[in-house]
């Protein structure tokens, strides 16, 4: 399979040759303590491997089932914890913007803004992102076809920017449950541009829980086994030291160990390609 772009952004970079870089970290930012904590374990666990880490984290979930339900410190507070994790932690940071006025300051922290999978149709919001970003990751829409994405692409180049990741998240069945469809992986790399696959959001139950979305935990290790055996550029993937006890997408976060297990078996699994 011929390599995509190489996407630097800060302590490592994604696409190219190299081996599958991890974005991973927390749903929702809780405190800086927990953020620190689980940023610290992430980060070794990836240095172990010899494989770059991205921690990405959210400052607020605006797309919850519930109106009830957390939602993260906010705008202010949490862009500072995520340069105090920055800074503390020496590790680059994504995190997703989903109203124009947190795109600017947004930017000024993140290494990499993310446009969740919801608004990858909204043009204005796509380019002013990508004009800011340094670099920019698009999460394919649940509803889309992926190639439909080439179009989402060209709304992000024509910013000038192609520095430009996309992310598979699952299709929406219905019923609350998405599918991960491997062969959306070989058609996006079609565009030339790094892909990632999101092994957590691709199990979880949109509204399973009724207030609250729910997941299966269970098939986050074989869909991200089968994602490295297609072709990707790096794995996606929320990670909380308790997940039963986490304040958003608990159901399909992975533990601490979990996580280490994905990066060793998926790392070996995207060696063997190269072979």
């Amino acid at each position: 399979m011929s390599p995509t772009r190489k996407i630097n952004f800060g302590t490592g970079a994604v696409g190219g040759d190299g081996p599958p870089a991890f974005i991973a970290g927390l749903c929702v930012i809780d405190t800086l303590e927990h953020s620190l904590l689980v940023a610290r374990e992430l980060r070794d666990i990836c240095n172990a491997a010899g494989v770059p880490f991205v921690f990405k984290a959210s400052y607020d979930k605006a797309n919850r089932t519930s109106r009830e339900s957390f939602r993260g410190p906010g705008l202010e507070a949490g862009l500072d914890i995520l340069r105090r994790v920055k800074d503390g932690v020496g590790v680059s940071i994504l995190t997703d913007v989903h109203r124009f006025e947190e795109i600017a300051p947004a930017a000024a922290v993140a290494d990499i803004l993310q446009v969740p999978a919801f608004l990858c149709r909204q043009t204005d919001f796509v380019v002013e992102v990508a004009q800011a970003a340094r670099a920019v990751n698009l999460k394919k829409g649940q509803f889309l076809a992926p190639w439909d994405m080439e179009h989402v692409v060209a709304k992000a180049r024509s910013s000038g920017n192609e520095n430009i990741i996309l992310t598979e998240r699952g299709a929406s069945f219905g019923y609350n449950n998405l599918v991960a469809d491997m062969r959306s992986l070989v058609i996006l790399r079609r565009l030339g541009y790094p892909v990632v696959f999101d092994a957590t959001h691709s199990v979880q139950l949109p509204g399973g829980q009724g207030r609250a979305s729910g997941g299966q935990r269970e098939f986050v290790l074989p869909l991200a086994r089968a994602a490295a055996a297609v072709g990707v550029d790096g794995i996606f993937c929320e990670v909380h030291e308790d997940p039963d006890r986490a304040l958003s997408d608990g159901p399909n976060s992975l533990t601490l160990k979990q996580f280490e297990t994905l990066v060793d078996e998926t790392k070996r699994i995207a060696g063997c390609l190269h072979d």
